[in-house]
């Protein structure tokens, strides 16, 4: 399954690239893949290529081009991935989530899944975004939002040695979206999905994906 990059265009006129990727067949549904801190990254395209061979019509956009068009940043550059990432407002990225949903909704309903900072994207995007479904991996910062309640059905997946996110911060996302569904991997650390992350987790990788690909079929399909 290969991907192309494409043009995508938010409410404001902000232009910005997507990676999207297209199943063999009909797709099932549409999905909305939000990176990491670290941009359009080779793994984050890999992931779209993933879930388009699973049946879904699949595109990730680049958020980091309200910043810096472009960037993509090795996985070991943290400090510059959150600085690139904190110069980003809530109201933008959202209208970046939404310019990629509306570019697959010909493909039926729509869901999303995020991975670390993307993983607290979707958690806040099924509060604030006309979605049917989320998948939510590794949000470091969801338990600061927990003021914004999902509108839709939602997965959470987390590694249960995850430095960033202690069992506490979990716990506590729980309690405020008790309707979700929760994964705890307990050997996994944070970054467990991504195969270029000395913390990739295979097995857990495995699992997770299964977990999310038949979650969002259930709900998209």
């Amino acid at each position: 399954m290969t991907g192309r990059t494409v043009r995508l265009t938010a409410r404001d006129g902000h232009s910005l690239e997507g990676f999207i990727a297209a199943p063999d067949a009909e797709p099932v549904a549409g999905l909305v893949v939000v990176q990491e801190i670290f941009g359009l990254t080779a793994h984050i395209k890999a992931v779209v290529e993933q879930y388009a061979a699973a049946g879904f019509l699949a595109v990730a956009p680049a958020f980091f081009d309200r910043v810096e068009p472009g960037t993509v940043l090795e996985y070991s550059d943290v400090e510059t991935g959150r600085g690139t990432m904190q110069k980003l407002r809530w109201p933008d990225t959202l209208a970046d989530v939404e310019a990629a949903l509306e570019h697959v909704r010909g493909a039926g309903k729509v869901g999303v899944v995020g991975f670390c900072w993307g993983g607290t994207v979707a958690h806040v995007a099924a509060a604030e975004l006309p979605l049917a479904a989320a998948v939510a991996y590794y949000g470091g910062g969801i338990a600061r939002m927990l003021d914004k309640r999902p509108r839709c059905p939602i997965v959470y997946h987390f590694g249960g040695r995850d430095q960033a996110i202690p069992m506490a911060a979990v716990e506590q996302i729980r309690a405020a979206v008790p309707d979700g569904a929760f994964y705890v991997y307990p050997g996994a650390g944070h970054g467990f999905s991504c195969t270029d992350r000395a913390s990739y987790s295979p097995a857990d990788a495995e699992l997770a994906f299964e977990r999310s690909r038949a979650f969002l079929e259930s709900e998209l399909a």
